[in-house]
């Protein structure tokens, strides 16, 4: 087999399950999967923000993707898993963050004829670059760089 410079036909996904839907993102940006413990709450910060968890010498923010997006009050913490994720957005204090999740995270090989945007999808929530199905499921693709800055934000509001 010879290669000839051009895009791989498809490229490694996680999918995390989240309250009301999965949630689907580059394998690049994935780093571990934990197990939850309850986050040292960061007084003032907005709901889905849950607080921080200490990993690998990091105090990381944990984010409820289905809160911040509107799509579910709350998360359920039974069962649930923080998808440790690296932050691209360079922002020095944030290099990587937490999202919980709703059980185990799973690889998913994602190809351009099986990822086609979602007719029944309407307005996008906050945090969702695109709404797709994936295999013939729903799934939100997360605007990384969006949920970084919201992230950020919400924690030099409560710093100040």
């Amino acid at each position: 087999m010879t290669t000839t410079g051009a895009l791989p036909h498809e490229i490694r996904g996680v999918m995390l399950p989240v309250t009301g839907g999965r949630v689907l993102v580059p394998n690049t940006t994935m780093a571990e999967v934990i197990t939850y413990a309850h986050p040292a709450v960061v007084k003032g910060a907005p709901p889905w923000l849950l607080g921080r968890i200490a990993w690998r010498g990091w105090g990381l923010p944990v984010v409820a993707f289905s809160a911040l997006a509107g799509i579910a009050d709350e998360e359920s913490d039974d069962n649930a898993r923080v998808a440790i994720l690296k932050a691209l957005g360079g922002h020095a204090r944030l290099p990587y963050f937490g999202v919980l999740t709703q059980g185990f995270p799973r690889l998913t090989l994602v190809s351009e004829d099986m990822l086609l945007p979602d007719p029944r999808a309407a307005e996008l929530p906050l945090g969702v670059r695109e709404q797709v199905l994936v295999h013939d499921q729903p799934a939100w693709i997360p605007d990384l760089a969006t949920l970084e800055d919201l992230i950020v934000q919400a924690l030099t509001q409560v710093a100040a």
